[in-house]
């Protein structure tokens, strides 16, 4: 297929460009930049909110862009974090609709924020919508991405647990954890929700694939983890302790309502994707964690 690929540079984005051209995939990215070329992609087109992106020729969209909600949320960063996600993927199905030849399929980030504190229960796609910030975020985002079922268009929903890799958050993990100053956070009993980098990747082209995948899929490995086994797995991989503990009061303190995103329960587990025989390369944390740091 010719995919069509925003977010192309991203740490995600840039694992499905390669994974899609091992599988002969073409991939079109779309950039603020299109002058420069990026790896993995055949050509680069501009994305920008003023004007329609350019569809022609794409059998497949996958919708990766957006601000980073990593960091304090001040008002502006709130600001960007929604309309990154609400406003570039209405932009987004607008130009697909413009397309002379609609591309059938567009597949659609979202996240588990949409759940929020989950507390001890398990959440499958089925599960309602939870409260904060980020669920609100997350359902503006899908409603927007859902519009493009008006023109016949198969959406799927890619629901983003942490993602492991050599980027992302758990780059900016290692250098404390190598140094034997890692530590669990708060309490230490919170779900967390993973999923391998390549893993990730490898769903997304799935359901750009697949013409029986459809709507929301909890991009998460099938084993959560509290944040203490995260934090045991993460030392023992790196042969360092990590006994620490950064309190619950600290987070809130340094990062305000962020803090939420690491101290609430994610205990999201991903029924469709098993339903579709997605074949998992790394269902467990050691398994991913074993491939991530490995060189």
């Amino acid at each position: 297929m010719n995919i069509g690929l925003t977010g192309a540079s991203g740490f995600i984005g840039a694992r499905v460009a390669e994974r899609a051209n091992r599988a002969g995939h073409q991939v079109i990215a779309f950039s603020r930049t299109p002058e420069k070329p990026l790896p993995g992609c055949a050509e680069t087109r501009l994305f920008d909110i003023e004007k329609l992106c350019d569809f022609e020729g794409c059998d497949a969209v996958i919708h990766l862009a957006g601000e980073s909600v990593a960091g304090i949320w001040t008002e502006e960063k709130r600001r960007r974090i929604m309309e990154s996600r609400k406003l570039g993927t209405r932009h987004v199905v607008n130009s697909l609709f413009a397309a002379a030849r609609t591309p059938p399929v567009l597949v659609s980030g979202s996240a588990i924020g949409f759940y929020g504190d989950t507390g001890e229960a398990e959440a499958d796609e089925d599960a309602q919508p939870g409260k904060g910030f980020l669920a609100e975020v997350c359902q503006a985002w899908e409603h927007e991405a859902l519009r493009a079922r008006e023109k016949g268009v198969r959406v799927a929903l890619l629901r983003t647990a942490l993602v492991l890799g050599r980027g992302g958050a758990l780059k900016m993990m290692l250098p404390a954890f190598r140094s034997g100053l890692g530590g669990k956070l708060g309490s230490g009993k919170q779900w967390m929700a993973w999923i391998h980098v390549e893993d990730e990747a490898a769903l997304a082209l799935f359901a750009a694939e697949n013409p029986a995948v459809e709507g929301p899929l909890n991009a998460a490995a099938p084993e959560p983890c509290r944040n203490a086994d995260f934090t045991k797995a993460l030392g023992r991989e790196l042969h360092r302790p990590a006994l620490l503990t950064v309190p619950a009061v600290i987070l809130s303190s340094m990062l305000g309502d962020f803090s939420h995103e690491l101290l609430d329960n994610r205990r999201i587990v991903p029924k469709r994707p098993v339903l579709y025989k997605f074949p998992y390369r790394f269902p467990s944390l050691d398994e991913a964690l074993r491939d991530i740091l490995k060189s």
